[in-house]
């Protein structure tokens, strides 16, 4: 996961209890990031139909749907594309069908194990947790 799925889940928590639509200058405060990378954080966020942008003095970021039973695997895969790539683990290179890696069963069950608990974690569940320090 990068830094920019992180910051995605932060700005869902944010508007998930707004009152209204927050400004992008205000969200990326926040979340601690900048104002030139929130519309970078919230394309995908918006493209996926989660999240609305409105301009003007009255406009902003604000929820569009109920994100209860929205994944943490389909943020993911929203902010940063397909998980399952169809590269080898160890080459980097396309999966080849005849002549797999020593890590291809084992990669392929512990990816598919990863995948469905993704799938089956809603995002309000990550987003609420607090942080420790480590």
């Amino acid at each position: 996961m990068t830094r920019k799925t992180d910051l995605a889940l932060q700005a869902l928590r944010v508007l998930a209890t707004a009152r209204g639509p927050v400004k992008g200058k205000d969200l990326a405060a926040l979340i601690n990031t900048t104002a030139s990378f929130i519309a970078q954080i919230m394309k995908p966020l918006v493209d996926a139909d989660w999240v609305t942008s409105d301009r003007g003095p009255t406009g902003g970021y604000r929820l569009a749907v109920d994100i209860a039973p929205v994944s943490v695997l389909a943020l993911i895969e929203a902010v940063e594309g397909p998980t399952i790539n169809g590269k080898c683990v160890l080459q980097g290179t396309p999966c080849p069908i005849v002549d797999q890696c020593a890590m291809h069963e084992a990669w392929v069950r512990g990816r598919s194990a990863l995948l469905m608990e993704l799938a089956k974690t809603p995002v309000l569940e990550v987003t609420t947790q607090e942080r420790t320090a480590s």
